[in-house]
């Protein structure tokens, strides 16, 4: 009986020794596993190779974010081109520097290719610069199919820094004037960018905006065509109301500055200081329904050329706006033209191309003529003086 107990009581002894070691075995598991986590996370970071390698090249993505997380890229544009485009601003204070490169137009021989018999440039070497020449074609169009009134004329287009400078010196000789208040002078014209003209009528040469004719001037905003020197703006344009003074900018532009009753000095003014790249841009929507974005960057003064953030992907224009910077018009609802179409069509552009190089055989560099001052004496004898001054 004896044994039989002492039997029992070493058997409990071996249970509990077997338990005590799984246990402790496991206690120690945890423990070293607690520390290999611990060491891992405290693992010193290496020095990464690019750290001191100089040589090696790291890609930089082309696409930035744009303000509104609208995805940009940039394209070089030469310093050069800040006084060339649509909204260029050109008065007293920011002259044009022409470099000859405007792709001017001869206006009867493109009328008489297109087979236009109801309206005419006054003069058969009148040019003016090719995106303008069909705005101004489609305006004085629906004129004439709403009135059928055919004696509207171009009375004034492109003008060479020369000529400008012979129109203010003889407007100087005739008032006896140090400085003349009609006539622009060379250099801070617009006829000299090939972006405006001057409208007339084959009666009386005395185009003023009203009857019939004030249908041109409320609707021109449509065709992109701006009327640049009105009476309430005459204290910030520096120039007395011209109703027959059109300037092309482009439709969205026209539209926007038409209603807010903004003149160019003032839109101009607006972008800069209100719309950069990196602030809040311009939206709107004219009223056909395209979108509209439109931001000003500045021309980088360090370097001939600035990086300008472009659109990816959608369709955009861009402008000098001969002061300092860029203008970047985004047609948001509107995709960029695909390359392999372009392609196809540049055989056909080539040819309308040569097609207007051929037509445009007539000398450019003396814009008017000889006759210039004698119709300007016309306009004159026709209560028209006004006519002649921008």
């Amino acid at each position: 009986m004896a044994k039989k107990n002492v039997s029992k009581e070493k058997s409990i002894r071996d249970s509990k020794i077997i338990v005590e070691t799984i246990i402790t075995g496991i206690i120690l598991c945890a423990g070293a596993f607690g520390v290999k986590s611990v060491l891992d996370s405290s693992r010193m970071v290496l020095p990464s190779q690019y750290a001191e390698d100089t040589d090696v090249e790291i890609a930089v993505p082309t696409d930035i974010p744009g303000p509104d997380n609208s995805v940009f890229t940039t394209i070089d544009v030469p310093n050069t081109e800040v006084s060339k485009g649509d909204l260029i601003l050109v008065n007293r204070e920011h002259e044009y520097k022409s470099d000859g490169s405007e792709d001017l137009v001869n206006i009867n021989e493109l009328n008489a290719q297109y087979g236009i018999t109801f309206f005419s440039a006054f003069e058969d070497d009148y040019t003016i610069i090719r995106q303008a020449y069909q705005p101004m074609a489609d305006l004085i169009s629906d004129y004439y199919n709403q009135y059928q009134d055919d004696t509207l004329t171009i009375y004034g287009s492109y003008r060479t820094n020369d000529f400008q400078r012979s129109l203010y010196e003889s407007d100087l000789e005739q008032t006896g004037e140090e400085e003349s208040s009609r006539v622009a002078k060379p250099g801070s014209s617009e006829h000299e960018t090939g972006l405006a003209f001057d409208l007339s009528e084959t009666v009386n040469y005395d185009y003023m905006g009203e009857g019939n004719h004030a249908w041109i001037n409320e609707n021109s905003y449509h065709y992109g065509l701006i009327l640049r020197y009105t009476e309430d703006k005459k204290d910030i344009t520096g120039f007395d109301p011209e109703p027959w003074h059109f300037r092309y900018v482009g439709i969205p532009h026209a539209y926007y500055m038409k209603n807010n009753n903004l003149c160019l000095e003032e839109y101009i003014e607006m972008l800069r200081t209100s719309c950069p790249y990196d602030g809040s841009h311009l939206e709107f929507t004219d009223d056909t329904g395209v979108e509209y974005e439109v931001f000003w960057y500045p021309a980088d003064t360090s370097s001939d050329k600035t990086a300008v953030p472009v659109p990816s992907g959608l369709r955009y224009d861009l402008s000098g706006n001969n002061v300092d910077g860029f203008i970047v018009t985004v047609y948001k609802n509107r995709t960029a033209a695909p390359v392999p179409a372009a392609e196809e069509n540049a055989p056909a552009a080539e040819e309308e191309t040569a097609a207007d190089e051929e037509n445009a055989d007539a000398e450019i560099t003396d814009e008017n003529g000889e006759t210039g001052e004698e119709d300007a004496d016309a306009a004159e004898e026709n209560g028209d003086a006004e006519e002649t001054a921008e």
